[in-house]
């Protein structure tokens, strides 16, 4: 029996973890349809735990994106860095950490890394800009909804 994911109500759990060491843990497997022919985790695939992670996150914090959709708002990603270290195999597990790096105006920056559950080997880092976009409009926002801003406020690493 492989380990199942945790429920979107645990998760919530490890928000606090998230908070005091400034990384959101999303545990993922690498499951057939995320391989190429060979077995490898296929690039695209990375990019969509990415988005993972970051969804849950935002969850974590009360924020569901049906809510940001609800209010107008959508957050595309408008730059993308990302640099594969070393690949996934089918079935292996690895852990997807994402921590929001900067907040100027509507603009967000996160980080992102992949790694072995253990910590010993590093798969892939990567950096994600987004911007809120007036769904309706089609067209950058002047600035975050105020509930979005707030609870986004709460993922800044503290001034040190």
């Amino acid at each position: 029996m492989q380990p199942q994911l945790e429920p979107t109500s645990a998760i919530h759990l490890n928000s606090l973890q998230a908070v005091t060491e400034s990384w959101f843990e999303y545990p993922v497997r690498a499951q057939p349809h995320h391989t190429d022919y060979a077995g490898t985790v296929w690039h695209g695939s990375y990019i969509v735990w990415l988005e993972e992670a970051r969804v849950e996150c935002l969850r974590s914090l009360g924020i569901e994106f049906a809510d940001l959709v609800a209010l107008g708002c959508d957050l595309p990603v408008v730059d993308l860095s990302i640099r594969y270290h070393r690949p996934l195999r089918m079935g292996m597990a690895a852990i997807v950490k994402a921590r929001m790096t900067q907040m100027e105006g509507v603009r967000i920056n996160w980080d992102y890394q992949i790694h072995s559950p253990d910590r010993q080997e590093l798969y892939v880092t990567a950096q994600v800009a987004l911007v809120a976009v007036d769904r309706e409009k089609g067209k950058i926002m002047g600035q975050l909804p105020p509930a979005v801003k707030d609870a986004l406020a709460r993922l800044m690493p503290p001034e040190g």
